[in-house]
């Protein structure tokens, strides 16, 4: 007669791995996506940022998505997307 197989001893190693990946890859990457998302939506006038391409400059303007960061000493301006800011440097007070 063949064995009978239980199907909770089939699924739980699937399980187990599931939840390692979930704590180990899923749930930090959440957390690092919603501080970003928050660090992005705190953007203002002012703020020292540096961006994705490596470029340090102030914001002076912003419009929906699109920042206007001063760089330089002679203060060219670029417009940049609000997703290529990696970091705030100093924030204005």
């Amino acid at each position: 007669m063949p064995q009978e197989t239980n199907i909770f001893a089939i699924l739980i190693p699937y399980i187990i791995i599931f939840a390692v990946f979930y704590f180990i890859l899923i749930l930090p990457q959440r957390k690092k996506d919603k501080k970003i998302k928050a660090m992005l939506a705190a953007l203002k006038v002012g703020d020292e940022v540096l961006t994705i391409g490596g470029i340090y400059g102030k914001i002076v303007n912003i419009k929906d998505d699109i920042l206007t960061i001063e760089v330089g000493a002679d203060k060219t301006k670029l417009r940049i997307a609000r997703w290529a800011v990696r970091s705030v440097e100093n924030s204005a007070q």
